[in-house]
């Protein structure tokens, strides 16, 4: 809460109780103006994930769309990466939900999603059957990069998911 601002001078989110200056965007607010020496760190990161993968879109998707699924970010379930000016299909986000099952996904991109899953909610379960699969369908630089991504989506979804401020934000236009 701010001491120095009046009710009117704020935007109070929930559930976490943060107060946005009226005016500020809640995202740039929160992870550049409230804990620079963080944020703009954890931002710079997260920003990274996006500028510098080699992943496919398709597997980058699934795994990134996985992760918001879970995590609940609404503001990262309506977001779609894009790439060169290609973006996965409007289905693509219930495919992913449908990840054991669908017949719209290839092996990697079947498997991104499961990663994702697997890395999110039972991590200390994967194992040498599920690297056997992944070390057939990635390089271990691949395999690196899409836990490095995997990682920043769940912390920093869940940051947003947390704080209330997924539901505040509204998607740059790209």
């Amino acid at each position: 809460m701010t001491d120095q601002a009046t009710p009117d001078a704020v935007l109070h989110i929930d559930p976490a109780g943060i107060d946005i200056p009226v005016g500020k965007d809640p995202i740039y607010y929160v992870w550049g103006e409230m804990v620079p020496g963080i944020g703009i760190a954890a931002s710079t990161f997260a920003q990274s994930v996006y500028e510098h993968s080699t992943l496919g879109l398709r597997e980058f998707e699934a795994a990134r769309l996985r992760i918001a699924q879970i995590n609940g970010c609404l503001f990262c379930q309506d977001w779609r990466t894009e790439r060169d000016g290609q973006r996965v299909e409007a289905a693509f986000d219930t495919a992913v939900e449908q990840w054991r099952t669908t017949d719209a996904f290839d092996a990697r991109t079947r498997l991104a999603a499961e990663y994702a899953e697997r890395y999110a909610i039972a991590h200390h379960d994967i194992d040498a059957s599920f690297w056997a699969r992944m070390n057939a369908q990635y390089s271990q630089q691949e395999i690196v990069e899409l836990s490095m991504c995997i990682g920043s989506w769940i912390a920093f979804g869940r940051l947003n998911h947390v704080l209330g401020l997924d539901s505040a934000c509204v998607l740059p236009d790209h």
